[in-house]
């Protein structure tokens, strides 16, 4: 037994071979990696009936090279047209990027690669330089009747690359992806849909050097997949960032817009606000590619100034203390934190086994205080903006914590949070390589139903044994919030993953929340969407697919549930 509990697994380090499934499956750069701790693998076994036999080898790791058996459908003289408009160099038929930019992150897509399992593949991969190379391709594809699906940065966790009618997949981020220009005076900033996360925030951060502003700039919306997701998938898709409680959703960040549709070209008007009726900047965001291709998209930017952020963290005796001061900060009108987050019970004890703090004196002293392991609920987050502004909300977030029983931790915790925010997602491949599964779904909902939600929930994942199941709110409005629910378990066939997963969609809609919060739509949940916006509104959205798409050829396959 000593021997067993020093035991570590042998967590890959090693980058994903060339050409290979792991290539396409894994999260984010192929040579970082995060691994669980020392608590994390002990709960794992623990929680799943494991011994440290089960982690001596891994089972699914996908190195091998990517083999495609499905035919091209496209004649030759059809793939000769689009070499003509991207050049060759920009046109791939090789099963490598016929696989690579037909996958995303979803759990299911894991599996099937890790199995050596492709379902669905583009005939050709284009590469378009810029605008007038997407209004020939969309133009190519409309009048031969071709399917057409666009790729920005691949993070899609709703089955929204997936190429169920083969056709021509569009990448964005090989050559469309560049800041293009700051307008200072109106505090906006055109960019290419292509440009990643990091490349985006640089170029703002040192816009004084490279575009000669006075102010130093930040984009404001830094999801989760920030390192590897794209400004336009952010606003096709309505994303949500982690600083967006200050900062506002993605649906809140866009000015304006440019799209190529088979229906014809236009660009949405810049005006901070107007009275001329529906706005179609409103209605094409969150269309992700299915009326369209966004080719350039005027974003609003704000000021950076990191030096005056500030950090802080409580732990609040229950969830419903936390939900309730939270509650109270957000409707209070003194100001905004930018990160803001809350986690239950279950979450705030999984995440101190995370971060090494479970069991520390650390965790004694606030055991002894009082808030109790399963029942006690961590809360963290910044401030930002002004100097004066974000130590003000600093000061007020700090009253209303105190009034709800909260215990300050300082704002180490939420420092240690922000160091590896980004890299959580990269457990995901150790613990898939050793058959165990770990999967997210959420959702918003208003405040009046949220602890119906939240136990609705948490009562249909429980239901199904060992698993664990770790919720936290992250996205704060005066009405409401979201609900992001993690689950782990050992993994099983995708079938009953496939019914397991429909259940907790149907567990949030039986509860009162919508049946995505920030991941958007894709195929993934397409066949909710009738039941969810009710057949009115989905009448209108498909009146607008067939105007802008009358061959549905952008994104066919039941993307957003508009051609089920």
């Amino acid at each position: 037994m000593a021997n067993e509990s020093k035991f570590t697994p042998d967590w890959t380090e090693k980058p994903p071979a060339k050409n290979s499934y792991r290539s396409v499956f894994k999260w984010g750069s192929p040579s970082e990696f995060k691994h669980p701790s020392n608590e994390w693998y002990h709960m794992l076994k623990e929680e799943f009936g494991l011994t440290d036999k089960n982690f001596k080898k891994p089972q699914f790791e996908g190195n091998e090279k990517v083999s495609l058996d499905q035919k091209i459908t496209l004649s030759p003289k059809t793939i000769k047209g689009f070499e003509e408009i991207v050049g060759k160099k920009n046109t791939a038929v090789d099963d490598y990027s016929r696989v690579r930019y037909s996958h995303g992150k979803t759990v299911d897509e894991a599996i099937d690669l890790r199995h050596r399992i492709i379902r669905h593949a583009p005939d050709l991969v284009l590469h378009p330089k810029n605008k007038k190379d997407v209004q020939k391709i969309v133009a190519l594809c409309h009048d031969q009747k071709i399917p057409l699906y666009v790729y920005g940065g691949g993070s899609s966790v709703t089955w929204g690359l997936s190429t169920p009618q083969g056709g021509v997949m569009l990448v964005m981020s090989t050559h469309m992806n560049k800041l293009l220009s700051i307008n200072e005076l109106n505090q906006t900033a055109v960019v290419q849909p292509g440009m990643l996360g990091p490349a985006y925030e640089q170029a703002l951060n040192d816009a004084p050097k490279l575009y000669n502003t006075t102010h130093a700039y930040t984009c404001g919306h830094f999801p989760q997949s920030f390192e590897y997701s794209s400004v336009g998938g952010w606003v096709v898709t309505l994303g949500s960032g982690q600083a967006s409680t200050y900062y506002g959703d993605a649906y809140d960040i866009v000015f304006s817009q440019e799209y190529v549709t088979p229906a014809g070209s236009f660009k949405t008007l810049e005006y901070p606000g107007t009275a001329t009726g529906p706005k179609l900047n409103d209605i094409m965001k969150g269309s992700e590619g299915a009326f369209g291709v966004l080719v350039e998209v005027t974003m609003k930017i704000f000021r950076h100034m990191p030096g005056n952020r500030q950090r802080f963290a409580y732990m609040f005796p229950s969830w419903r203390n936390a939900v309730n001061a939270s509650r109270e900060m957000i409707q209070s009108e003194f100001g905004k934190p930018a990160v803001f987050r809350i986690s239950d019970a279950e979450e705030t004890e999984v995440g101190l086994k995370l971060f090494g703090i479970h069991g520390t004196p650390v965790d004694t002293v606030v055991t002894l205080r009082g808030y109790k392991p399963m029942k006690r609920c961590l809360c963290m987050g910044t401030c930002e903006g002004e100097k004066g502004y974000a130590k003000h909300v600093k000061e007020q977030i700090a009253k209303v914590c105190k009034k709800y029983g909260a215990m300050s931790l300082t704002g180490f915790t939420a420092g240690l949070w922000e160091k590896t925010r980004f890299k959580e997602p990269y457990m995901r491949e150790d613990l898939m390589d050793y058959g165990i599964i770990i999967d997210t779904v959420e959702s918003g909902v208003t405040w009046d139903n949220l602890q119906r939600l939240h136990e609705g929930v948490r009562k249909y994942i429980k239901s199904r044994p060992q698993t664990i199941c770790m919720t936290h709110a992250s996205h704060f409005y005066p009405q409401g919030t979201n609900l992001y629910f993690i689950f782990i378990m050992k993994m099983v066939d995708l079938k009953e993953y496939r019914k397991f997963h429909d259940g907790i969609i149907e567990a949030i809609l039986k509860n009162g929340g919508s049946i995505s919060h920030h991941h958007g739509v894709g195929k993934l949940f397409s066949k909710f969407m009738d039941g969810h916006l009710g057949q009115e509104q989905m009448t209108v959205l498909r009146a607008l697919k067939r105007h802008f798409d009358p061959h549905n050829i952008m994104c066919p396959g039941g993307h957003l549930g508009l051609d089920l």
